[in-house]
């Protein structure tokens, strides 16, 4: 359904070091710099850009808005949300662990990067 997703970032080398560190837990490579000074995580079709607004103005999480990733268990998770918060972000929600929800059991860890943006990593066991 997605061909990409673009977010913002007020600091570009601190959404690179939290990014890079959130996603190598999860096994994806360190992101790369483009010539306009964007961040893209690329993983098959899927793509992450991290950018400076282009209107000049902050970059702010939106409200009400969370991009979720998948995880390969619930150890990996907990290791995504602790590299998050050694890398600037804070956590957000509950603390990771087991959540009982319409849609089943899920193991869920939630953050905000740097800039503020909400970010959720799931297993479901």
């Amino acid at each position: 359904m997605f061909s990409h997703i673009v977010i913002g970032a007020n600091d570009i080398d601190a959404a690179k070091a939290f990014y890079d560190a959130t996603f190598g837990v999860l096994g994806l490579p360190e992101g790369t710099i483009d010539s306009r000074g964007r961040i893209r995580y690329v993983d098959g079709n899927d793509v992450l850009v991290i950018t400076r607004p282009l209107d000049g103005r902050a970059a702010t999480g939106a409200n009400g808005g969370t991009i979720g990733f998948h995880a390969a268990d619930a150890a990996e998770v907990s290791a995504w949300h602790e590299a998050g918060l050694a890398h600037g972000g804070t956590t957000c929600e509950n603390p990771p662990g087991l959540r009982h929800t319409p849609m089943g059991d899920m193991y869920l860890a939630y953050l905000r990067d740097p800039s503020g943006n909400k970010l959720c990593v799931k297993f479901v066991p």
